[in-house]
């Protein structure tokens, strides 16, 4: 017996079409899809969490001075002319950041090797590549969904059948986030 579903499909598009769903998913809560394809989903998706849920307490906070470029009230950079020249002005700032341990890094690594890149685009710029906003869904698992499913021992995923497809019958169903 097969340990997955071959969903009628090559195993690269198998394989990116369950990535794209796992993606959304993770990004939107809950989608629409098979029954079939959702049961595959749920494994990929109750194991990235549960990596998560695992290593969401494994870095260590370090503090960093950096260079930040000064700005006025209107959020735009200050700039001093120097030998003729504009130049931004500089001040330096500590920063406390999360550094990931090891296997915390690798945990993270893992799960950008499923997730595709999710950009968000603000309603008022649709269409436009300016102002879009890059959503890292890694962070999302570690910082949101880690500590909501802290004390749970899996079953992240519920599966409700909506009815069947009108086009081929085909059973669909919800797949959501408990």
């Amino acid at each position: 017996m097969a340990g997955y579903r071959k969903l009628s499909r090559e195993t690269s598009v198998r394989k990116a079409l369950i990535r794209a769903q796992v993606t959304s998913l993770l990004e939107h809560g809950k989608i629409r899809t098979t029954e079939a394809k959702a049961k595959e989903i749920r494994k990929e998706v109750e194991h990235l969490i549960a990596l998560a849920v695992k290593e969401k307490d494994n870095f260590e906070e370090v503090t960093v001075k950096a260079k930040v470029a000064k700005k006025d009230a209107d959020g735009k950079r200050v700039k001093e002319v120097v030998d003729g020249k504009k130049v931004t002005v500089y001040e330096e700032v500590e920063k406390t950041i999360k550094k990931d341990l090891p296997s915390r890094l690798h945990a993270r690594r893992q799960m950008n090797k499923v997730l595709y890149t999710v950009k968000e685009v603000p309603s008022e710029a649709a269409g436009k590549k300016r102002n879009t906003k890059v959503v890292d869904l890694t962070d999302k698992l570690f910082n949101e969904y880690a500590p909501k499913y802290a004390d749970r021992k899996g079953g992240y995923t519920r599966i409700v059948k909506i009815g069947l497809r009108k086009g081929d019958a085909a059973m669909e169903v919800l797949i959501e986030l408990v």
